[in-house]
């Protein structure tokens, strides 16, 4: 069967990248005259040229434009929910990594529901599930927590280790909405020397996993990059060739994009190649133009204002309130984290900025009726658990 990895293969990053630098003042401007008439990948190269920098404020205008038309004057709002920090990866970038000497934790039920209680607390009604990469827990670890708070939260996303379709799907049958899975780096030799160990350093593998999740029938499938590894630019170019391959190969799943910047972590420091506050700024309303329904999602890893400001550029989703590390809202504030948060205000407070900027916030993404997930007996077990 066929998969992304053989498209992925047709292109040379390098080239890309250089492709990309070449494009012209007049390129960008037959991109963004087409409208929302569908764009090529070309197009797309020239929207996240250099030389698209003058044109900034005509993609947020046109982004903008395109966001409201679509979703209006709102945002979905999330939060991470960390089960553990147990990895068996060693990755260069992240606080999580196996060489790094720190205290491991795999919640377990109470904890799960500790955490829940602060979260549901906070109104969020729909959390990720996160985890390091482990053979200590799978498939019944997930769905165990699944069936433990889907009666309670109105959606429950998961950003794990990679899975088989049978996973995925016995999963999504116990309620699990949408699953994240960032590539990290599209460019085969960046994704080496900074994979050095453990399952993940199989690019293949993971590049193909967004296959086998639209095998699986998942609603929703989330994608990024993590910018600060590579050239920016070709990795946004190769994230938006992915998501086109999955929007017509699995059109009946819905998309997201996240736009991940390293961040401050335990470990040893690694080079990081630029990739500034405007930048981003081109690739959120880059990726706009380039796909007018797919999920925009911005992190907490991005500082209070600028995040402010994104609400207007086609950001549609943003997390709130997070905390990085398994525990953190309940009984482990001081735990390690994947990484440092630079947004730490409470979800009331950010519902209080969007409100400023006119907008307001969405808590649930969908009902659990339509997950086949009816409420039943157990919740009034769980509600009473949680608060």
């Amino acid at each position: 069967m066929s998969t992304f990895t053989d498209t992925w293969k047709q292109h040379d990053f390098a080239g890309i990248g250089a492709a990309i630098a070449a494009r012209t003042a007049a390129d960008v401007r037959r991109a963004l005259a087409k409208q929302g008439r569908a764009l090529q990948l070309e197009d797309l190269q020239a929207l996240l040229s250099p030389a698209a920098a003058p044109f900034l404020e005509e993609m947020a205008a046109q982004s903008h434009r395109i966001t409201l038309a679509r979703v209006g004057h709102t945002m979905q709002l999330f939060a991470p929910f960390y089960l553990t920090n147990t990895c068996v990866n060693i990755c260069t970038y992240c606080g999580f990594s196996a060489q790094n000497k720190i205290p491991r934790k795999i919640l377990n039920d109470e904890e799960i529901l500790a955490d829940a209680a602060v979260i549901k607390g906070m109104g969020i009604d729909h959390v990720l599930f996160v985890t390091g990469e482990t053979t200590r827990i799978g498939r019944a670890y997930f769905s165990n927590a699944i069936k433990l708070l889907r009666p309670h939260f109105s959606s429950i996303s998961m950003e794990v280790q990679p899975m088989t379709v049978d996973d995925y799907a016995s999963l999504a049958a116990d309620g699990l909405s949408a699953v994240i899975v960032f590539q990290e780096t599209y460019d085969q030799a960046c994704y080496e020397k900074h994979h050095l160990k453990g399952p993940k350093a199989h690019m293949i593998n993971r590049l193909e996993t967004p296959d086998r999740l639209g095998e699986a029938g998942l609603k929703k499938i989330g994608l990024g990059a993590l910018y600060g590894l590579s050239d920016w630019r070709a990795e946004a170019w190769f994230l938006g060739l992915h998501l086109r391959y999955l929007e017509r190969t699995y059109w009946k799943t819905r998309y997201s994009i996240s736009f991940p910047r390293l961040r401050p972590h335990a470990g040893n420091d690694i080079e990081v190649t630029p990739f500034g506050e405007r930048d981003l700024v081109q690739a959120i309303c880059a990726f706009r133009l380039w796909s007018n329904e797919v999920e925009l999602t911005l992190s907490t890893r991005e500082r209070p204002l600028f995040r402010d400001h994104a609400v207007r550029l086609g950001i549609t989703s943003m997390s709130a309130g997070a905390k990085t590390n398994p525990g953190g809202y309940s009984s482990e504030p001081d735990s390690l984290e994947q990484f440092a948060v630079n947004d730490e205000r409470s979800p009331a407070e950010v519902v209080e900025a969007l409100r400023r900027e006119g907008y307001e916030p969405v808590w649930k993404d969908w009902d659990a009726t339509y997950d086949g997930c009816e409420r039943s007996h157990e919740r009034e077990r769980v509600d009473a658990a949680v608060g």
